[in-house]
C-alpha cells in the first residue's frame, strides 16, 4: 500500500513537480469529492468487513449491528442527511474498495503509518490497546491501580495467547512477573477462572466481553498502553479536508459525550446475549 516518494533536486524540477501537482488537483477533487457525491446519489456507502463488536451481521436477515455500523447509519442520517448502505466485504479488500470507489467509508481500521500513504484516516471513534482482566478478589492486587508494575511482580502469572500481537507487546513491557503463554482464549480464560493465572493479557475489546459477562473480573488499561492504535474510520485518501473536518467533529463530539462508550457496551451486551453473528 506504500508509495515511494521521489526527491527532487534543481530549481527547474521543482517548479516541473508543483506544476503537476496543480494540474492534478480537479481531478483527485472529482475523484474524492465524498460527501458530495453522497449528497448527489442520496447514498453514504460504507465498507463493512464482518468483527465483532465493531461490525456484525445476521446471517438469518443479512442486517448489519455494531457499535461503527451504529456511528455510520447516524452520521448518514442526521449529519449528511441521506442513507446508509452497508457493502460486504473482506478485511484484506477494505482498503482496496476504497481506492477503487466501491464504498465511501471503510468501517473500524486500525490507524498504522503503512495505511495511511494509502487512504485517509478520521480520528480514532475507540482505541485498540491490551489490556488485563484480573479477578477483582486477589489478594496480590490489592490497591492496584492501573500502572502496568501494579501487575508486573515476582509472584504475579500473566497469561497471553501465544504468538498474539498481546504476546509480543507484554514480553517487551513485563520484567519481573512470570508468563503462561497458551494456545487460544479458551486455554488462557481457564487459566484466570481457576486462578492458575493472576492476570490475562489479551485486545480490550475481547477483554471487555469477558468482563461483561463475569462480574468477578476487573478490566485494566494499563499504563503506559500497551499496542495502542486508533480504531477509525478510513475514506480515500484525497477526502477534502473539509469533509474529513466535519466526520472528524462528528466522533469527537459522541466519543467526549460518552455515546460511543454506550455504543459498545450495546454491542457487546448483544454479542453475549447470542443476538447477533460474530
Amino acid at each position: 500500500m506504500a508509495r515511494p516518494f521521489i526527491r527532487t533536486l534543481g530549481g527547474g524540477a521543482a517548479c516541473l513537480a508543483t506544476a503537476l501537482a496543480l494540474l492534478a488537483q480537479p481531478y483527485a477533487h472529482a475523484e474524492t469529492a465524498t460527501w458530495e457525491n453522497a449528497h448527489k446519489t442520496g447514498v453514504l456507502r460504507c465498507g463493512a468487513a464482518v468483527a465483532a463488536p465493531y461490525v456484525m451481521r445476521d446471517p438469518a436477515t443479512g442486517q448489519y449491528s455494531g457499535y461503527f455500523v451504529d456511528l455510520c447509519r447516524d452520521f448518514a442520517e442526521h449529519v449528511l442527511k441521506v442513507k446508509a448502505q452497508f457493502v460486504d466485504t473482506s478485511w484484506d479488500n477494505q482498503v482496496a474498495g476504497l481506492q477503487s470507489g466501491k464504498w465511501d467509508m471503510a468501517m473500524a481500521l486500525n490507524k498504522t503509518p503503512e495505511r495511511a500513504q494509502a487512504v485517509a484516516f478520521s480520528v480514532p471513534a475507540t482505541d485498540y490497546q491490551i489490556s488485563l482482566l484480573i479477578n477483582e478478589k486477589n489478594p496480590k492486587f490489592s490497591g492496584a491501580g492501573n500502572s502496568l508494575a501494579d501487575y508486573d511482580k515476582a509472584g504475579v502469572t500473566i497469561a497471553v495467547i501465544s504468538g498474539t500481537a498481546a504476546d509480543k507487546a507484554v514480553s517487551a513491557a513485563v520484567k519481573r512477573a512470570t508468563l503462561m503463554r497458551l494456545p487460544g482464549s479458551d486455554e488462557t480464560r481457564m487459566a484466570l477462572m481457576s486462578r492458575r493465572a493472576d492476570v490475562l493479557a489479551d485486545a480490550n475489546d475481547t477483554n471487555h466481553l469477558f468482563a461483561m459477562a463475569n462480574s468477578w473480573t476487573r478490566e485494566v488499561l494499563p499504563v503506559p498502553a500497551l499496542a495502542k492504535q486508533g480504531v477509525s474510520f478510513a475514506l480515500p485518501l484525497g477526502t477534502p479536508a473539509e469533509d474529513l473536518a466535519q466526520l472528524d467533529a462528528y466522533l469527537t463530539q459522541r466519543r467526549e459525550s460518552g455515546e460511543i462508550d454506550k455504543l459498545v457496551d450495546k454491542a457487546s451486551a448483544e454479542i453475549i446475549a447470542g443476538k447477533k453473528a460474530q
